[in-house]
């Protein structure tokens, strides 16, 4: 049995025309060889397996051919076939990871001053040369600004932003492309083609598109695949020996998606775990699946598509049934998903909420400037409910209450149905109703796009924060890019805190009446605030605008609503600053005024 050479070092490419993907680098350096414009330093960067080595020793051998065909090297002189058998003394091969230190450098420095016995030059190919130390690096500046003329260097690295910017300023730097999926493609049906390899477009594709831009990890891939097929690839053989998702899969999903089918879509997302995938992998390939079918709505970037022509076909027909703002919000729910998955604690649940909100995007209500974010409510799985559930479904109302003069608040346009007047007296106070409030304020909390956030509590926040919250007045009743969240009493007093704690410093005694101060739900979405005389109740309406939208804002509902009233003289209020108590502790002891204007005293 002969000995058997991988794809990657048999098919390595021997000539600048046989380099793929890479025709701005070899026709350079071709004009170079020609012209007999050769530089010092040459440094080679790009990403791994497209070729910066190869071509380095395709140049390294061609200006040393001594009868070269053009810029191409004769592979007949001497100089070529010492280079082809390995034995060549002209060309040097440095491999900087495990060669980084300052003595390295000096024993390659000792070996430049050798001037070539066949030959015109001496090329030191270092690669890997990021891995050098900064010692290193300066101890080689001098040699690589001034070297012999015999000598040539050759640096090539797959990371250009860490090698030092003298280092850079020394030589001529190319930079080494992905490898296209055509390009990738073609070379290997012309690998299978010399090795006897019957393999379909679409299975060659799938391998290029998995090697992500690299050549050589693509010809691993072939390699490996050969062996698993023994010699007849096919589309289902790949990707059964990748594990990579069918395609079907995501035009599947996207056919449900688009339908608002939630629990088919959930099932084939638990077909997908059950095969061994991981829920990140599918989400990812989701994404880009709904980036293919963006680019193929539009036939000028149709050419963005990097698959098979049969593929190509199938997502021209279904790019046709998706709307672009589908697209849109779809991809980024799964961007968001993506970035998100790995802090999740609940990898299955954080999917599984990107589909149920992907599957929502087309319904006739859902939220259509939302920017991408969700609809405004998850809507139910399953829509039959038992009668049992219907019939003890609590019904909440809110009665409406007629307006006194005493309590006052700011008009706000479009007050949804059901919701009290904007003021009320103590006898005719829109009625609470907690049990039908409790039951319907859940507290919703948004982190990113999929709901979920995290709040420190108010002294934390407020130790930590140097920056003041921004009181407005502008009005945010008809900003289209908050959603109507549903929130409860607690969530209510700690930003309504948090308005306190921002007013300025002149105001701290009003700000220190409001933190003992605590708002009190009378619907969804109306407030009320009860002070104990007429002088409070001025200061509170002329703060009502900018609580307001600072509520609006921080609770993301635009329907927010606060009332004030003054307290009935039963009721016991509060005194809140050294004025308030002196006034009620005079009431009961006259002696008190006595004793001020005696002394000559000021409250302040």
């Amino acid at each position: 049995m002969s000995e058997f050479i991988v794809s990657a070092r048999k098919y390595r490419p021997a000539t600048f025309r046989s380099v793929v993907g890479q025709s701005h680098i070899t026709s350079t350096l071709q004009n170079a060889i020609e012209r007999g414009q050769l530089a010092h330093a040459y440094l080679f960067c790009g990403p791994r397996g497209v070729g910066k080595t190869t071509c380095a020793r395709i140049f390294a051998k061609a200006i040393n051919c001594l009868a070269p065909r053009g810029a191409e090297a004769c592979n007949e002189c001497e100089s070529c076939r010492s280079f082809n058998e390995g034995r060549s003394l002209n060309i040097h091969e440095l491999d900087a990871a495990s060669n980084n230190s300052v003595e390295d450098i000096r024993s390659l420095i000792e070996q430049v001053r050798i001037v070539p016995q066949v030959g015109r030059y001496s090329v030191f190919i270092i690669d890997e040369v990021h891995m050098l130390s900064t010692q290193a690096f300066n101890a080689f500046l001098k040699t690589l600004e001034e070297p012999p003329a015999h000598a040539v260097f050759i640096l090539a690295t797959t990371e250009k932003h860490k090698i030092i910017p003298t280092i850079l300023s020394r030589c001529q730097i190319y930079d080494f492309n992905r490898i296209r999926v055509e390009d990738g493609v073609e070379y290997l049906r012309y690998i299978a083609s010399q090795e006897g390899v019957e393999a379909d477009d679409q299975a060659l594709n799938l391998i290029a598109r998995k090697a992500d831009g690299g050549m050589r990890d693509a010809l691993s891939i072939f390699d490996q695949v050969v062996s698993f097929t023994g010699g007849n690839i096919t589309y289902k053989s790949v990707i059964e020996n990748l594990n990579v998702l069918d395609y079907e899969y995501y035009f599947k999903l996207t056919d449900l998606l688009l339908e608002n089918k939630i629990p088919e879509s959930m099932l084939l997302f638990n077909d997908v775990l059950k095969k061994g995938f991981d829920g990140n992998h599918f989400i990812t390939g989701l994404s880009s699946h709904f980036r293919d079918l963006l680019v193929s709505k539009d036939p000028s970037t149709l050419q963005l598509l990097e698959v098979g022509a049969g593929i190509r076909d199938r997502y021209k027909e279904q790019a046709q049934k998706c709307d672009q703002k589908f697209l849109y919000r779809a991809m980024k729910l799964c961007n968001d998903c993506d970035l998100n998955y790995r802090a999740s604690k609940n990898k299955r649940l954080l999917v599984e909420l990107t589909l149920i909100q992907c599957a929502q995007l087309t319904l006739p209500d859902a939220d259509d400037v939302s920017g991408g974010r969700s609809p405004k409510i998850l809507k139910p799985l399953f829509t039959q409910q038992t009668a049992s559930t219907a019939a003890t479904q609590p019904q909440p109302q809110v009665k409406a209450a007629a307006a006194q003069p005493k309590a006052t608040t700011a008009p706000v346009p479009s007050q949804p149905q059901g919701a009290g007047t904007v003021g009320s007296t103590n006898a005719s106070r829109p009625s609470p109703l907690p049990q039908a409030r409790e039951e319907k304020k859940i507290p919703v909390f948004k982190a990113g796009t999929l709901g979920i956030s995290l709040r420190r509590p108010l002294h934390e926040q407020q130790a930590t924060e140097k920056k003041e919250v921004k009181i407005t007045t502008t009005s945010l009743q008809n900003d289209a890019t908050y959603e109507d969240y549903i929130f409860n009493e607690k969530d209510l007093d700690y930003y309504w805190r948090e308005f306190a704690a921002a007013l300025p410093k002149e105001e701290k005694a009003n700000s220190a009446r409001m933190m003992n101060m605590h708002p009190h739900l009378l619907n969804d979405t109306t407030f009320e605030v009860t002070v104990d005389n007429d002088m409070v109740e001025k200061y509170m309406i002329q703060l009502i605008p900018a609580v307001q939208n600072h509520l609006r804002e921080r609770l993301h509902n635009r329907k927010i609503t606060m009332t004030v009233r003054v307290s009935a003289p039963t009721e016991n209020i509060r005194a809140y600053s050294h004025v308030e108590r002196f006034q009620m502790m005079s009431k009961k002891n006259p002696n008190l005024l006595k004793l001020k204007e005696a002394l000559g005293l000021e409250l302040s």
